[in-house]
């Protein structure tokens, strides 16, 4: 059991969705960012995914792209991602953090130590978007052998043929790409999600959480109403490229979390 599978355990007993926020690590600088993500909890975040910055994110929109750029011109590493999810864990013992992004600063660093690295630093799963299922003894194979979960994606073009593949080697919980394209872009509905969540939940016992164009605390709702829960990042991200002062940023956090725990 990982603290995600500890989570959704917690969740289901108190008969409440679960909200997962996404922000970008070392976004704008290395502390406010670690002061966003150490209040996160309190505004009501049940999981907490950190975005890996990285020069190439092709599977990001403007938004994420840019916060990205931000944090690696404002010396964002990989080790200092780890770093970041240590000092949390100084703080906070129990919230998920979950490692969003791509494969090769991982492949850089080398597999083994990575996770090595990430399972001291109280990383609890992996999101890799540009590892498919047929790359599994890359990463995902050795991350739940080390005690990670490794979360996979869906999306509206995984046909029926396709979706076991993806479901096969997934753990902690599928994340349904709401809409076609890159993130931040069209907004989320819960008509067009609810039998796309039917289908995903026929082929797995996961839960099944929906992202990408969630952007109100009414949005978050109605696709927690569908959906094991909601996740937001390119909405609360771009409160931070705005350089909000970060209490504004945790109050919009938590309307979203209330939002979806109302689901």
């Amino acid at each position: 059991m990982t603290r995600i599978d500890d989570t959704f355990a917690r969740l289901r007993a108190e008969k409440r969705k679960a909200f997962v926020a996404y922000v970008m690590a070392g976004d704008p600088d290395y502390d406010t960012s670690l002061e966003i993500l150490r209040g996160l909890p309190g505004a009501g975040v049940d999981i907490i995914e950190m975005g890996m910055p990285f020069t190439d994110p092709m599977a990001d929109g403007q938004t994420i792209q840019l916060a990205g750029q931000r944090a690696l011109d404002a010396g964002q590493t990989l080790q200092k991602t780890l770093d970041m999810a240590a000092e949390f864990r100084k703080v906070d013992t129990t919230t998920p953090i979950v490692m969003m992004g791509y494969y090769n600063p991982i492949y850089s660093r080398g597999v083994d130590k990575f996770l090595t690295d990430a399972k001291a630093a109280g990383i609890d799963g992996l999101i890799v978007v540009d590892l498919p299922p047929e790359e599994d003894s890359e990463l995902c194979i050795p991350a739940q052998k080390a005690g990670l979960n490794f979360i996979r994606l869906a999306t509206p073009t995984t046909d029926d043929a396709r979706l076991p593949r993806v479901l096969q080697n997934t753990s902690g919980f599928v994340y349904y790409v709401s809409i076609t394209g890159i993130t931040g872009a069209a907004a989320a509905q819960a008509a067009d999600v609810a039998p796309e969540v039917a289908r995903i939940k026929a082929g797995t016992d996961l839960p099944v959480i929906v992202g990408f164009g969630i952007r109100t605390p009414e949005v978050a709702q109605s696709i927690a109403s569908v959906a094991d829960g909601a996740v937001v990042g390119s909405a609360i991200v771009k409160l931070i490229e705005e350089r909000r002062p970060v209490p504004d940023i945790l109050a919009y956090v938590k309307s979203l979390a209330d939002g979806a725990h109302r689901g």
